[in-house]
Formats: C-alpha cells, structure tokens, sequence
C-alpha cells in the first residue's frame, strides 16, 4: 500500500524534472559527493512544501492546489479551456528561453512535441520509482537522510574511479548504460509478446 502512495507523491513532487539525485546533469562541470548532498538538500527543501520534514502525499496534495492556483487566473476555482492553453503557452516560452540560454535548438534530437511529451511522463514515472527507493525504512514517508543518502547511493554508482568526483564523461557513460539498458528491456519484452 505504501508503495503506491509514494509512487503518486512522486508522480506530482517530481514531474517534469530531474531525477531528485540525477548527476547526469547537463552541466560539464565535474559534480563532488558533497555537491550532490547540497542537491539533494535543496530539492528536499523545494519539494517539502509544508515543512514538516518529510516528503508525503501532503507535500503532494500542497503542490496540486498551487499548480491549479496559478492556472486558474480568474480565481473561480475552475481552469477553462482558455486559461489551460494560457498555461501551456506560458511553459513552452519558459522553455524556450531555456533552451536558448543553454544554446541549444528548440528541437535538438529531431523529435518533436511527441518526443517531448512521452519523456514528460516518463520522468514523472522514473520520479515516482525513485521516491519508493529513497524510502529507505519503508513507512511511505521520505526525510532528508533519506533522500540524501539515496542521491549519494545513485553518485557513488556514476563514479567509476571511485575518486569522489562525477565528471562529464561519467555522465555520458551512465546515460549510454541507462539507455542500454532500457533497450534490452524493450527487446525482452517484444520478445517475451512474440512467443506468446
């Protein structure tokens, strides 16, 4: 039961970002374990809305009133139609200055709006499975050590050399593992409904 409560608290504290320890950032400057413990800290401090010091299905609820609150511009407690594409209008431009302060094209991997929106989802899924992890004790609630330590459990695996620093080429090997292994799964699973 726990399990999936988190995994809904997770859905909504963690969509459309990161991963809460991910250091596969695209920054190539070299991230330390203590960095990413600030991280970590950070995140914990953004995502724990109503301060009590744990990250729950309150934090969650807390963070869905204020994404209706700032859609809903007109205070009636309801989002139309034209206030819904006000929203999506209004994210497309933030990402778009995003982009261009990174310097990237708005359309780098040639994938479009259907790309953008199945990773949308797919973050939010991965965010999800990563909060269950991070609940170390199992009581459906996540504290700071918690999330820490699990930042740092998923560091210390992107740190090949073990030297306490994760650099741009180790980043680049996890994604390339991550992405490998989520074709392996793929093929599995298509094998797997093939002999069927």
């Amino acid at each position: 039961m726990k399990a999936p409560i988190l995994a809904a608290a997770g859905l909504s504290l963690l969509a459309g970002t990161a991963a809460i320890a991910q250091p596969a950032e695209r920054s190539a400057t070299p991230m330390t374990r203590a960095d990413m413990s600030q991280k970590a800290a950070e995140r914990f401090q953004k995502m724990d809305l109503n301060d009590d010091g744990v990250l729950d299905l309150a934090d969650s609820e807390l963070r869905r009133q204020q994404r209706i609150a700032r859609i809903d511009t007109d205070g009636n407690g309801a989002i139309s139609a034209a206030e819904r594409e006000a929203a999506r209008e209004a994210r497309q431009a933030r990402r778009a200055e995003r982009r261009e302060a990174r310097g990237v094209e708005s359309d780098r991997r040639g994938h479009g709006k259907r790309w953008k929106r199945g990773m949308r989802g797919h973050r939010g899924m991965m965010g999800g499975r990563m909060m269950v992890r991070a609940d170390a004790n199992g009581d459906g609630r996540i504290t700071l050590q918690e999330m820490q330590a699990h930042a740092l459990a998923r560091f210390d695996r992107i740190d090949t050399n073990s030297d306490g620093t994760v650099t741009a080429e180790e980043r680049r090997a996890a994604r390339a593992a991550m992405r490998a292994e989520r074709q392996e799964r793929r093929e599995q699973r298509r094998a797997e409904r093939a002999s069927q």
